[in-house]
């Protein structure tokens, strides 16, 4: 085939939909050989969540924040005030 010939077609998506046969991708060509001789168990569409450790309330959490801050500003402080200048 010549450039001419290639510049003359136009590949789009109608003609792509337009093809009789669709190969599968070769993920699906595995996954189907791999079921054939193994097929998966059936699941349900959504598992049950694993139970999840209650969650701190936000005010503990504001309050860790804001001690932690606070005792880092004491630290600094003291330190400032105990080191010669």
């Amino acid at each position: 085939m010549s450039q001419q010939d290639d510049d003359e077609r136009e590949f789009d998506i109608r003609w792509a939909d337009g093809a009789e046969h669709k190969e599968p991708s070769a993920r699906a060509r595995m996954l189907a050989a791999r079921w054939r001789e193994n097929p998966p168990e059936p699941q349900p569409f959504r598992a049950d969540p694993e139970p999840v450790a209650p969650r701190r309330s936000s005010w503990v959490s504001t309050v860790i924040v804001l001690g932690s801050v606070a005792a880092i500003i004491l630290l600094l402080g003291y330190s400032n005030f105990r080191a010669p200048y």
